[in-house]
C-alpha cells in the first residue's frame, strides 16, 4: 500500500466532529470526514455523489499532532439576507497556528489522481471551515510504506518558531491518531466516517481510532553547553604595584 502525506497548517483551523445549533466546537485535531470533505473538493465531486464519496471513505486514515496549537473562541453575529432579521448569535471554536501530518492510505492509482487534484483543486480547499483557508504546502507527496510507518518517519514539520522552543529537546513525542487496521482489537470510536455529504441528509459512521505516541528528531535543537573548566582566581595585592614602582 502507499500513503498521500498532506501537512495541514493556517492561522486557523476548525475540525468539528458534532454541532449544537449555535456553537460549533472543534476537535483537537483533523477528523476523517473533513479531510475526506477537502480531497473530494479537489476532485469536484457533487455533494450528493455518495459512490465516489465511498472510493475516498474506503481510505484508512491517520493523523499526526505536530504543533498542537491554541484553542480561540470566537462570536458571530448574521443577519438574513431576504428579510434582514437577527439572527442568533453563535460561539464558534477554532484553532490557531496548529500544525497537522495528515495521511490516507489506500491504492497508488488513486493516490496519484488526489496528489494532482490537490495542486489544480476542482473547488477551493479549507481547513474544516469556509474561513480557514490552508497554507501552502499543503501535499507533501506520496510514500511507499504503510500508514503507521509514514507517520512514524516524516520530518517533523511544525513551524521553525515552535521548533526553536524546544531547542533543547534532541527528539519531541507526538501523538499519532490512526484508523485502527481490521486486525486490530482496542481503539477509540468516533463518529467521522463519511457515509453522505448531501445538505440534506449529511451522514457518519463510527470508526475505530488508535491513538500512538513517536519520537522525531528536531531538527533546531542545540547541544547542550558544557560549563567551562574553573579558571584559577589570581590573588589581588593592591601594594605589588607600589612596590614594583618603589624597589
Amino acid at each position: 500500500m502507499s500513503v498521500l502525506l498532506l501537512r495541514l497548517a493556517g492561522p486557523l483551523q476548525a475540525w468539528g466532529a458534532s454541532a449544537r445549533f449555535v456553537r460549533r466546537t472543534t476537535e483537537s485535531a483533523p477528523t476523517k470526514s473533513g479531510v475526506i470533505g477537502m480531497l473530494a473538493a479537489a476532485l469536484g465531486l457533487d455533494r450528493g455523489d455518495d459512490t465516489g464519496l465511498a472510493r475516498l471513505a474506503a481510505l484508512r486514515f491517520g493523523v499526526r499532532i505536530d504543533q498542537p496549537g491554541t484553542r480561540l473562541r470566537d462570536f458571530q453575529t448574521a443577519h438574513h439576507a431576504d428579510t434582514g432579521k437577527s439572527m442568533p448569535l453563535s460561539e464558534r471554536f477554532y484553532l490557531a497556528d496548529a500544525v497537522f501530518v495528515a495521511a490516507v492510505e489506500g491504492d497508488l492509482t488513486l493516490l496519484n489522481e488526489l496528489h494532482e487534484a490537490l495542486r489544480t483543486p476542482a473547488h477551493p480547499l479549507f481547513l474544516g471551515r469556509r474561513s480557514c483557508p490552508p497554507a501552502l504546502p499543503l501535499e507533501l507527496g506520496i510514500r511507499d510504506a504503510c500508514l503507521q510507518q509514514t507517520l512514524r518517519d516524516e520530518p517533523w514539520q511544525a513551524a521553525p518558531w515552535y521548533q526553536k522552543l524546544r531547542r533543547t529537546d534532541p527528539t519531541v513525542p507526538l501523538v499519532v491518531l490512526r484508523e485502527a487496521a481490521p486486525d486490530e482489537q482496542h481503539g477509540d470510536e468516533q463518529r467521522d466516517q463519511p457515509l453522505s455529504f448531501a445538505a440534506e441528509h449529511r451522514r457518519h459512521a463510527l470508526r475505530s481510532v488508535v491513538s500512538t505516541s513517536v519520537d522525531v528528531s528536531n531538527p533546531r535543537a542545540v547541544a547542550a553547553r558544557v560549563p567551562a573548566t574553573a579558571r584559577p582566581v589570581r590573588r589581588h595585592e593592591p601594594f605589588d604595584a607600589l612596590e614594583e614602582e618603589n624597589p
